[in-house]
């Protein structure tokens, strides 16, 4: 198994179990103070991993360009993740993770406008089933 694959599935059982766990988590709770208590504590345990693995001295080598991005990308991961929480107050697990994961059918689209990555005939009927099956799971 390729290590990206290996990295790739262990990120799709946290984000399931991230959903559970919001969703239990968010009884009789603001969802805008649960994304804040959840930021601060993923904020200690990142930090935390880059000191341990003593990563800190990258960080005068990253570029105007590398720090627009990563700023840019914290904000959209930010309001995300504000979007998210109160959808999963408001609906249940499965359909909003339905709908969340739809994301990759926007990443291909502004891969292929922003990055030009290409698009192949299987990546196309990959997201359409995806589109299929996010209408699928929520339709009442």
């Amino acid at each position: 198994m390729p290590t990206w694959l290996f990295y790739a599935l262990l990120s799709a059982i946290f984000a399931a179990l991230t959903a559970v766990f919001a969703k239990a988590g968010l009884k009789n709770v603001n969802p805008d103070l649960a994304t804040a208590i959840r930021t601060a504590i993923i904020l200690i345990i990142t930090w935390g991993i880059v000191i341990y693995k003593k990563n800190l001295s990258d960080l005068p080598n990253l570029s105007k360009s590398n720090w627009l991005f990563l700023t840019l990308s914290a904000i959209a991961t930010g309001l995300s993740w504000l979007f998210y929480y109160r959808a999963l107050q408001l609906g249940k697990v499965g359909e909003v993770s339905a709908i969340d994961k739809g994301s990759l059918v926007f990443a291909i689209l502004l891969a292929f406008i922003f990055l030009r990555e290409p698009l192949s005939p299987k990546l196309l009927l990959g997201a359409g089933l995806i589109v299929a099956g996010m209408v699928v799971v929520t339709l009442k």
